[in-house]
Formats: structure tokens, sequence, C-alpha cells
């Protein structure tokens, strides 16, 4: 890496670009102004057991990524910074973690690896998202490095080096997102006798170390959860034991989805290196490296593919085994450059441009509100420039076309986040709304939301009390509790009815954020009464 200036100078893009990025756009609801709500009152609470959101235990999420957050603040001072710099941070981590697993795998040290991995889209798209999912790919990283050790025997004291390493990713991988650690690493490590020959003849003594080093981990893991589960009342208890792990697998309550769901997905989560046809031609499942690779990845797709809940950023963390397979592929090639093979990744990078002019003369057609036209052209303009330049490199050296491309990469993501983000942000800024009820709350004003609340304000309004959540019919009692109270609530139209007009109101991702005076949405909502 020292030699690759080049690759520091496309860390130091990302770098740049997540800094930008708090300037650029607000955190997004739900899922960023959520976790950083959950962290905050975690902070306000002076508990650092039991995860909060507003008010009530969140047994959702288990506890690390809130507490880098609030080690941040307590190094910094509470700021809406700090937990913006969380996932990139981790992303820079992974590097020297690819550096060590390739030297385990080929005793090699180059930097393609990191070249494709900060290419790949899945990976770039959540480089500055407040998430767990890029934490969660370092703690399986470790557990690989674990796996790769312990295969190596007694050799320079890789079982006990495996064991430490293993229990370590696990444990807190666990801490970062639960037990889903362990499908992300044990079905490569069980298949190990077809990718490591070596261990056919010590099959039982393999399987003890994984268990040793799963046990490690439950350990490490247990340390918070048994505290917790004691702290956090029989509800969370189960919660934490069952109802976010083993529940989720049998019977997602969201995010449902066909076993086939991540099929379709892989060229677009995977671009552009998946429709490269230079990476297929060098696939070998004779190289040993290689196929503890491929085991990492398809046995990681095939498990999240029978799991109930589907999501693409649960496919995060196999994405190091696809930069380094990529790698390698690339690293061995044996032909010389054909320029047609970089038309099909020149033209997906077309895609985002095409897919950008279509949102803004059509925004109906992608059942968005007519505020999705004010996307400007210059950085359409921009981004079809890829293409040709793309195509410029398509009869260089392969280490040049991997630069290329990682280069376009992150150039996609500065133009979308410099041109197109800011065109969205006055429709999906929390802060003015969170402002006004900051300032209600300051005043001593009892505020309730209507309907589902996700703690959108909590964070971003540095709001210190819990805002009460009340259905249709508990409404009219919560009014006449609290006749001073104001009631937000979110409406797909403006509200303009004479003489029951709500006191706050500002258009709020597609749809209407309002603020009431409590006695007032009874006269303007009646079936409410």
């Amino acid at each position: 890496m020292k030699n690759d200036k080049a690759l520091w100078l496309l860390l130091a893009g990302w770098a740049a670009f997540a800094v930008a990025s708090v300037w650029l756009r607000p955190l997004w609801p739900v899922d960023e102004t959520r976790y950083a709500s959950v962290a905050w009152e975690m902070w306000l609470r002076g508990d650092f057991l039991v995860p909060h959101i507003n008010g009530e235990p969140y047994s959702h999420k288990p506890p690390l990524l809130f507490w880098l957050i609030q080690a941040g603040w307590a190094l910094f001072g509470v700021n809406d910074w700090w937990p913006r710099l969380v996932a990139p941070l981790c992303a820079l981590g992974a590097v020297p973690l690819l550096f060590r697993l390739e030297k385990l795998l080929w005793n090699e040290k180059q930097t393609t690896h990191s070249w494709v991995l900060f290419g790949t889209l899945l990976f770039a798209g959540f480089v500055t998202l407040v998430m767990f999912d890029l934490l969660l790919m370092l703690c399986a990283l470790v557990a690989m490095i674990g796996v790769v050790e312990l295969s190596r025997g007694e050799v320079n004291g890789g079982k006990f080096k495996g064991v430490l390493w293993l229990g370590a990713g696990i444990g807190l991988g666990v801490l970062a997102k639960g037990p889903v650690i362990l499908l992300h690493v044990l079905p490569a490590a069980v298949v190990a006798p077809w990718w490591a020959p070596q261990l056919k003849g010590r099959l039982v003594r393999w399987y003890v170390d994984l268990l040793l080093g799963v046990l490690l981990g439950a350990a490490i893991a247990l340390a918070w959860a048994l505290p917790a589960a004691v702290a956090g009342g029989e509800a969370y208890r189960n919660a934490i034991f069952w109802g976010q792990t083993a529940g989720r697998v049998s019977d997602s309550f969201a995010h449902r989805a066909a076993w086939w769901h991540y099929l379709p997905l892989l060229p677009l989560i995977l671009f552009p290196w998946f429709v490269w046809p230079r990476f297929w031609k060098g696939i070998s499942v004779k190289d040993e490296g290689q196929k503890f690779l491929l085991a990492w990845l398809v046995l990681t797709v095939i498990g999240f593919s029978l799991v109930s809940g589907k999501q693409a950023k649960y496919l995060v963390p196999m994405l190091p085994a696809f930069a380094l397979l990529v790698s390698h592929v690339l690293a061995t090639a044996k032909y010389s450059a054909r320029w047609w093979e970089m038309l099909a990744p020149a033209l997906g990078f077309l895609a985002l441009p095409a897919f950008l002019l279509y949102l803004r003369s059509r925004p109906e057609g992608m059942k968005l509100p007519e505020w999705a036209a004010e996307i400007p052209l210059w950085p359409i303009a921009l981004l079809v420039l890829a293409a040709p330049i793309l195509l410029f490199f398509s009869k260089k050296p392969i280490a040049t076309q991997v630069r290329a491309l990682a280069f376009a990469m992150l150039a996609a993501f500065a133009v979308v986040g410099a041109g197109v983000i800011p065109a969205f942000v006055p429709y999906s800024d929390p802060g003015p709304a969170a402002r006004h009820l900051a300032a209600l709350q300051e005043a001593k004003v009892p505020l309730a939301h209507l309907g589902k609340y996700h703690a959108t304000y909590n964070f971003v309004g540095r709001l210190r009390t819990p805002i009460d959540i009340l259905d249709g019919p508990e409404l009219k009692a919560w009014v006449a509790a609290h006749p001073a109270g104001q009631v937000i609530t979110v409406e797909r139209s403006r509200h303009a009815a004479p003489g029951a007009a709500p006191d706050y109101q500002a258009p709020f991702r597609g749809a209407w954020l309002q603020v009431w005076r409590g006695a007032t949405l009874l006269v303007a909502r009646p079936e409410l009464r």
C-alpha cells in the first residue's frame, strides 16, 4: 500500500466525501435518525447497558454502534458529525484486515482488493450512512481471519490466534447486530474440509476448535446480554434472546421476500465487477484461497435466501470476500485486454443518469412528489461522461482499468451527493420540525405523535423527554388529560380546512408533517372524537 499512491488518493477522496456529507445532507429518516436517537437517549439516561428509544427499551439492535457513538461524544461532546463518521472509519478499517486475510490465503500483499471493495456499489452506498452493516462487516472479517488462521493448524501459533480472532469476531459481531454474525461465518467454516484439504485428517480437532471460538464469542456477547437482560425486564429479555434472533429467521416481521430475491440483485449490488467479463474468466476451484472465498460468498447468499426477511444490506458483510476474489482473479489473469469487455460496466454507469433524467421528467412514474422534478441537469450531464471515459481505459492494463472503475464509483457518489441530494434535502430534513418541537418542549408543552413513531426528532431536536405515541381511539382521552398539548401527524395532503388548521406544517418525505393543538385536531378530524 505504501507504493500505491493512487490508493491513498482514492481513500482520501472517500474521506473527503464522508466529511462533506455531514453538510450536504441531514440524517435520513427513519433509520439514521432512529439510531442516533437511541444513542442520544442512552447518553441522556446514563444507561449504557440497555438501549432505549423514546422512553422504551430498544431490543431491535445490540449496543456496539451506540457505544461507539457515545465514545466519540465523550471525546468531542455531543454533536451531529461524529455519528456520521463511524461508518467511514469502519470502511477504512477494512483495508488492513483485507491485507492480513490476503497474506494468510496467498502470502501476497497487493492493493487491488481495496480498489475493488471501494468500487463496489453496495459497499459505496453504505460508506456515509449511520448503519450497522459496515461495523458487522469488520466483525465478519475478523472472524474469517480466525477461521483461516485455524485452518493453518499449529503453524506460527495459528491455532491459538485463530480461536482468539474467531471468538473476537463472533462476540463483537453479536454486539454489533446480533447472532446473525454466525450466518456470515459458520457456513464457510463448517465446509472447511472442502477448501482446506489438510483438515481431512483432523476433522474432530477442527470442529472442536470452531466450537471453542464460538464459545469465546458467546462469552463476549453474554458479558453484555446477561446483565442487560436483568436490567431490561422480562419483555426485553425475551426479545434479545429470541424475538430478534431465531424469530426473525423463521418468521420475519418485516422485509419478507421470496427465496430467489437476491439473485436478480447480484449484478446491481456487486456492480461493476459482476458484469465485467474479465472477472469471470479467472475463477478457479483448484485454488485453495479462491475456494474459501467462494464458500464464503455462495453459502452466505444461500443462507440469507432461506431467511424470511431480505434486504440487500444484509449481504454487506460478504463484500470483503468478493473484493479478495476479484482481486486475486485479476492478479492472476493471463490474457490481454479486450476493449469490448469494458462495455458492460460503462453502460451500467449510464443507467444512473438515465434513471435521474426519467425521474426528473416523470416523478409520478416512480410515485414520487412533484418536487422530484427539481433535480438539476448538470449532475446528470457529468454522470454521462463516465461511459466515454471508461471506454478510453478499455485497452489499458488491468490494474489501470480497476483504478478507473473505482474512481468512477467515487465520482458518481460525489456528483450525486453534491448535485442531486441537495434537491431532496428541503423535503426530507427533520431539522426544522425537530427544532419546532424542541421549542415546544422547552416551553413545557406536552407532545404526542398520532400513529407509528420512530424517534425521528429526538436526537435531531435534542429532545429530553419522550413523545407520547397514540392510536386514534386514544387521542380524545390524551387531549382531555393534556389540554395545552400538541399532536404531531403525518398526512398525505396539505390541510386547508378553514377554522381548523395546524399550528405548524411542512412538506416532509412526500407527505405533510403537521403539529396541531389537540382540541383543534379533534375538530379537523371528527372521526377521532
